[in-house]
């Protein structure tokens, strides 16, 4: 995949100081507007497209911050981030998913040896993590999309937070309940991807990779009837379950990010562990028509090509397909990063994301 421009994320001075421009995990496109979101935050951001003369977006700005703990119960309330590492949008609602990862802690290169080792073999869990919100999207005033708690009968609702997570329902899987214990980045559980498709979402794993299979959960979740500010997930499928596991033949790589397009998702790719690359993006053709557990073999899948990344930076961590194609009608995909390299920071505080043409 070649990319065929860069454009700016601009984001305001708060944001810069959260270090969110330097921390992109997800993207979304939403008409004029992406929303996005950082790793390190309890929050969500829209930018709203910036053009020139001939109508050309050339970057994103305006920046409008969504706290989550305005809209939904974050178990361990408004302060401690949220990890979001996935957005969605489908049928005028907009998902988040969190990491739903524990975190083994860093070690810091001024501490001596003894803090270090005690560093290496501190596990933490933050309750934020595990979560999945669904908040209602309005058109404002302004004619762009909003989030809003409550919009007519719809309201912002969460799963997680009272024994009810992704992770707690996982418990008893064989596959990956084995890998609840261990820290995300030890190829433990870490989801970095989701994706909506009608009354679906499918759950993108970054670990942990099966040899070589990375993991999708589906599930299907809806309002609870007792209380309308938390989901529930439904039972599918003849068995009667409340998820589906499909494994991908991702060589070897986990799922980094998730994006609908038509009836397939695109999967953008890239190590289960603390690697730079190899990144990817790979289509599974027909991924929405499933309706049972799948193993989804190399040659089932079309790989698209591969991404750019760095020597301990630019890790590409979002995509999102755009509306606009190139000269020979392929669509675009915007492309953002944590991590970023130096050259992509801009004297206005802002950040540069690729953008990508890829075939149909």
């Amino acid at each position: 995949m070649i990319v065929e421009r860069r454009v700016e994320l601009r984001f305001a001075q708060e944001s810069r100081e959260a270090e969110t421009h330097t921390n992109l995990s997800a993207v979304r496109q939403d008409g004029s507007c992406l929303w996005v979101a950082g790793d390190e935050t309890a929050t969500i951001e829209r930018l709203t497209a910036t053009t020139d003369a001939q109508g050309h977006v050339t970057g994103y700005a305006g920046q409008r911050t969504v706290r989550l703990a305005d809209l939904v119960p974050l178990p361990a309330g408004p302060d401690e981030e949220a990890d979001i590492e996935g957005l969605a949008r489908t049928n005028g609602w907009l998902w988040a998913i969190g990491s739903h990862s524990l975190k083994r802690k860093k070690i810091k290169p001024d501490q001596s040896d003894a803090k270090s080792r005690k560093r290496l073999a501190t596990v933490v869990r933050e309750e934020n993590r595990f979560i999945i919100a669904r908040m209602p999207l309005v058109t404002g005033a302004d004619g762009l999309p909003e989030v809003v708690a409550e919009d007519g009968g719809r309201t912002a609702a969460v799963l997680g937070g009272r024994g009810d997570s992704l992770t707690d329902l996982l418990a008893g899987d064989p596959h990956l309940g084995p890998f609840l214990a261990i820290p995300s980045k030890d190829n433990g559980v870490d989801i970095e991807g989701i994706a909506a498709h009608g009354e679906r979402l499918y759950i993108g794993f970054r670990g942990p990779v099966l040899r070589g299979w990375a993991v999708l959960v589906e599930i299907h979740p809806e309002t609870d009837p007792d209380d309308p500010r938390r989901l529930r997930l439904r039972r599918i499928g003849e068995d009667g379950e409340r998820y589906r596991t499909h494994f991908l033949d991702l060589g070897g790589l986990g799922v980094r990010d998730l994006c609908p397009h038509g009836d397939d998702l695109l999967v953008l790719t890239g190590p289960s562990m603390d690697l730079d690359g190899p990144v990817r993006v790979v289509r599974w053709p027909g991924a929405v028509t499933v309706d049972a557990p799948d193993i989804v073999h190399a040659d089932e899948l079309q790989v698209l090509g591969p991404l750019p990344y760095g020597d301990g930076d630019d890790h590409a961590e979002g995509i999102a397909v755009l509306d606009e194609t190139d000269h020979e009608g392929r669509p675009k995909l915007l492309v953002v990063y944590d991590s970023p390299a130096e050259d992509r920071l801009t004297s206005a505080g802002g950040v540069l994301a690729d953008v990508v043409s890829f075939e149909k």
